[in-house]
């Protein structure tokens, strides 16, 4: 069996086993956003159409092909189907399906390729824009350094693998600072993450489904080391890509799974009586929590770990929670700008110190606006960690709120020469970390107007 064949066995299974009830679409946040208008019955009998047979022949084809596109994976439909099926994942393979028509396979595979350079490339450069060697070396990323000493990513056999992802090294304050939690509880640790240990997803997306295999497996042996059979999961997007794509697919290929994936946030709730021990130091601030729902716990997890820390008070702002993780909002644009200015100004409106997110693209979105408002924007580990003792720079907020390309080259021109990264390169990727910024900035250098900057923000 391959990989597409185990995908798609999973599918007829689901298929077989759904009433189309409907109930899926009904609980789903986004479907007015994304104009999806026909009766949820039509609209879950046009997924299945998709995915079992690759067209769309009942009344919701077009509603249905709208779902799909504009699905945010907040997960309210796995929560809300009577039969226990995932309605997420029969999204995702819609999506597969309406690529593969769409586009011929050596075209996708293209940019497949093309998406992967682009992610690689930036995550490459913006890590090392802030990063010396040896931090790098400590986030399983390969420099000249140990390329000569060879790579040391942790011990033989260590408690857990610690799985970063890809796109939190473009804030590598986050990451770091969940090794340095883990060094306080001590635990043993092996880190990988980066486009060397890539889930897969952005081949996925294009629907060059045998290069996603390739790239699933491959990772998969990787991350198969830890004693314990667990790898802690930084990044949302990788989670689910892991639990409801990759690792099913490698059970139904193998009859076994390597390892089981525990988000890091429900690891370290997991551990709440040995990190009160450890947050000693008051923190004493009024913070609201940026939520989103997608892997199930997360969020309560967090906000039962900020309860924790002497001082902290959490304000609700009674904003809806929408999405995965705030890039999932993308293919709903002014949905997803609506959303961020009505927080922000609820934080403001309601006299916080922070808004505090757990995820990496909500601090990569959100960051910036520390300039404008009248609070910190922070990530729920930077919390933890001022109540641990423990700290690092939040070196990309620094950069970003500067909205200058030159400005943002000029600060960071020594690292980049010492990891050998050319300005032009580097410049692309600065214009790319300006860009993502759904919505634009307020004041005198709202949108990125200074020298070379891009002034329109482009949600990616």
């Amino acid at each position: 069996m391959t990989y597409e064949d185990a995908l798609q066995d999973r599918v007829d299974a689901m298929a077989h086993a759904c009433t189309r009830c409907g109930k899926c679409v009904e609980a789903c946040p986004v479907t007015d956003a994304g104009g999806v208008t026909a009766a949820p019955r039509d609209v879950i009998a046009g997924v299945l159409d998709l995915v079992r047979k690759g067209t769309d022949e009942s009344q919701g084809n077009e509603s249905a092909r709208r779902w799909a596109s504009s699905c945010a994976l907040s997960g309210e439909c796995i929560k809300a189907c009577p039969e226990g099926i995932n309605p997420r994942f029969l999204l995702s393979m819609a999506r597969v399906a309406m690529a593969r028509q769409e586009v011929e396979l050596p075209a996708r595979r293209r940019q497949g390729v093309a998406d992967f350079r682009k992610l690689s490339q930036d995550v490459s450069v913006l890590s090392r824009m802030q990063l010396t060697s040896d931090m790098l070396e400590r986030l399983g990323q390969r420099t000249d350094t140990n390329r000569r000493l060879g790579n040391t990513e942790g011990p033989e056999q260590p408690d857990f693998v610690f799985y970063t992802g890809c796109n939190v090294l473009k804030t590598p304050h986050i990451a770091l600072l969940a090794l340095d939690i883990m060094d306080a509880l001590g635990v043993t640790y092996r880190v990988m993450g980066g486009p060397s240990h890539c889930c897969s997803i952005v081949h996925f997306r294009t629907g060059d489904l045998q290069t996603s295999g390739n790239f699933a497996e491959n990772t998969l042996g990787k991350l198969a080391s830890a004693k314990n059979g667990q790898v802690l999961a930084w990044c949302a997007s990788c989670h689910v890509q892991f639990t409801e794509v990759n690792l099913p697919a490698h059970e139904r290929m193998t009859g076994s799974r390597p390892f089981e994936m525990v988000p890091f946030m429900r690891y370290l709730r997991s551990r709440l009586d040995d990190l009160r021990a450890l947050m000693r130091k008051s923190v004493d601030m009024r913070i609201a929590l940026h939520r989103h729902p997608g892997v199930p716990g997360v969020m309560e997890a967090g906000e039962d770990i900020l309860r924790a820390i002497p001082g902290i008070e959490i304000v609700d702002l009674h904003q809806p929670a929408v999405g995965l993780m705030s890039n999932y909002l993308r293919s709903v644009p002014e949905y997803k700008r609506k959303l961020q200015l009505d927080e922000l100004n609820a934080a403001r409106d309601a006299g916080v110190d922070a808004l505090v997110a757990v995820y990496h693209p909500d601090h990569r979105d959100l960051c910036a606006h520390e300039r404008d408002y009248p609070f910190r924007i922070l990530n729920l580990l930077e919390v933890v960690g001022e109540s641990m003792g423990l700290a690092q720079e939040d070196r990309f907020k620094r950069l970003k709120k500067l909205q200058d390309v030159e400005l943002i080259l000029d600060e960071t021109r020594d690292l980049l020469s010492a990891h050998h990264v050319d300005e032009d390169t580097a410049r692309q990727s600065i214009r790319a970390m300006l860009d993502e910024q759904p919505l634009p900035l307020t004041g005198a250098r709202a949108g990125g107007a200074g020298r070379g900057a891009q002034t329109a923000p482009n949600d990616r």
